[in-house]
């Protein structure tokens, strides 16, 4: 098969997968104190969280279960769940808990399903560029989201501004339909996500032995991995780097909304809407953009420059991009968190197969991506709360807090990076001296003698 067929499928596959960065667009409605919902920011976080600690929670057994289930089934079980969580989140979705169980845990587990074999079947067909292929195989997922996003908002008159079938009302509508989408994308994505033959390699190409012999051998399992501190190290800084990514995906529009009116700035619902699609479009392009730089200067230095550029951004983007460029001020600055954000889920499965080795990154990439579930906790609750807690819930003063908390989440993590070298190749696979050393070895020296 033509390995270009993959990334096709993959980015098709994450297109769909790419619907849980959405969920700001919705979140105006939903909190809006007259409309039909009226949820708090902290329940609308909920349900936002629900499904990123469900989708990391399930890759994670997906990723044990890919070798056996085989990564096309595992594709479409993802995708039917994805779809039949926003078909029911159509039907049953008029309050929180219906909104909770199927937007957030049913799709959020039928993400994390899907979601690891494009990563696993890309890395195993293009050895060779691993960076990229990672990047490209998860950019879909950026760019999914500013396609739901604006087709909610405002392509085509907004789907939330008029789509009203039978008697759902309009956010209840748009999950409908994009069940019947996401479900439809990934199924026809399955079709090529198949592994490579056993001991394929690219016409050309010679692999050279990585840190953990990840050019072909068994390379750590699960457990050896999890018992280096190489593993820690990665694990966190993918915390406190996707921590400041959710917390801005959550409440770009609330805080926006906030910001822009306290300042006068009239249309400040269209600029939030370009300002999140915005966001979404360099996620994507930071997934891609990132792991060709990866690919040149090596995993450990991008990791490092990537979270200390996000730091910076987060600490700036209150007072210096909304104090002093209010609408330019958020697209820019909405657009540099998406580009950083973007760029962690092209290097840390690259860095996890070239530290821990290719033949188990499915497995093995699933335990690092827990992390990812703990920051979908703390990311949007961070937000939620210092919100629903202020004493001025509508000025924008509420949201400093929060960014200078995930800013220096980002900070932490680009110096956790720096300590951190690649592990030592499992006792296992180091290779048995011979017979002929081993009786050299143990032969005294006539020196000794």
């Amino acid at each position: 098969m033509d390995r270009r067929l993959v990334v096709a499928g993959a980015i098709l596959i994450q297109l769909a997968l790419g619907a849980i960065y959405s969920w700001s667009v919705f979140t105006k409605i939903l909190t809006d104190a007259e409309g039909i919902y009226r949820f708090t920011a902290t329940q609308t976080a909920w349900i936002f969280s629900a499904g990123l600690t469900t989708f990391a929670a399930v890759m994670v057994l997906a990723g044990k279960r890919l070798p056996s289930v085989g990564p096309r089934k595992l594709t479409v079980y993802g995708g039917l769940l994805l779809g039949l969580g926003y078909v029911l989140g159509g039907f049953f979705g008029s309050s929180f808990w219906g909104q909770f169980l199927t937007i957030g845990v049913m799709a959020g587990a039928g993400i994390g399903m899907a979601y690891v074999v494009p990563i696993a079947v890309g890395v195993k067909w293009f050895p060779d560029k691993k960076g990229l292929i990672t990047g490209l195989a998860v950019a879909g997922f950026g760019f999914g989201a500013t396609i739901w996003v604006k087709l909610a908002g405002s392509w085509f008159g907004g789907l939330l501004n008029y789509l009203q079938i039978g008697e759902l009302p309009n956010v209840q509508s748009v999950f409908l339909l994009y069940g019947i989408i996401f479900a439809a994308f990934v199924l026809i994505g399955s079709l090529v996500m198949v592994n490579p033959p056993e001991g394929w390699l690219p016409a050309g190409w010679k692999p050279t032995a990585g840190p953990a012999g990840s050019s072909g051998d068994e390379g750590f399992t699960p457990a050896a991995m999890m018992g280096t501190r190489q593993f820690y190290s990665i694990w966190s800084v993918f915390a406190f780097s996707a921590i400041a990514g959710l917390m801005v995906i959550y409440c770009i529009q609330l805080f926006g909304m906030d910001a822009l009116t306290f300042r006068g700035q009239e249309n400040a619902i269209a600029i939030t809407g370009t300002a999140m699609a915005w966001y979404a479009i360099f996620n994507g392009l930071g997934r891609i953009a990132w792991g060709m730089i990866s690919d040149r200067i090596g995993r450990r230095p991008a990791i490092i420059i990537m979270s200390a550029f996000q730091g910076v951004v987060m600490l700036a983007l209150y007072h210096g991009f909304i104090t002093f460029g209010l609408a330019t001020g958020l697209i820019v600055g909405a657009s540099l968190v998406g580009f950083n954000y973007g760029g962690i889920f092209a290097l840390f499965p690259a860095i996890t197969a070239d530290y821990f080795g290719n033949k188990q990154v499915g497995a093995n990439y699933g335990w690092v991506f827990t992390a990812y579930g703990l920051a979908g906790l703390m990311g949007p609750l961070l937000a939620g709360v210092f919100k629903d807690n202020a004493a001025d819930g509508g000025s924008p003063v509420v949201w400093m807090a929060p960014f200078i908390i995930a800013g220096a989440a980002c900070l932490i993590g680009a110096v956790v990076m720096v300590f951190t070298h690649p592990p030592k190749k499992p006792a296992a696979l180091v290779q048995p001296a011979s017979l002929a050393d081993v009786a050299q070895r143990q032969e005294p020296s006539l020196e000794k003698v």
